[in-house]
């Protein structure tokens, strides 16, 4: 789906901008979620969130694998 550089400069930048925030902003940052959500809430938010990358590993996967066949069948 994206070229492995768009990826790689993507990452890059998320580690960049992770990079800004130190230790008292995260627990800033955490305290702001319970706060928002509640304590119930986010285990919820955390199983979907989960769910989420899972479907999105499978579907890069998936069409990881069928980049990979259509390029085989090419060559051939």
């Amino acid at each position: 789906m994206w070229p492995e550089t768009v990826k790689t400069n993507i990452m890059n930048l998320l580690f960049v901008l992770a990079g800004f925030v130190g230790g008292y902003e995260w627990v800033i940052i955490l305290l702001a979620v319970i706060l928002l959500f509640g304590g119930r809430k986010i285990p919820e938010l955390m199983k979907g969130l989960g769910k989420g990358m899972k479907e999105f590993k499978n579907a890069t996967k998936d069409d990881e694998g069928s980049a990979k066949d259509e390029k085989e069948s090419i060559d051939k």
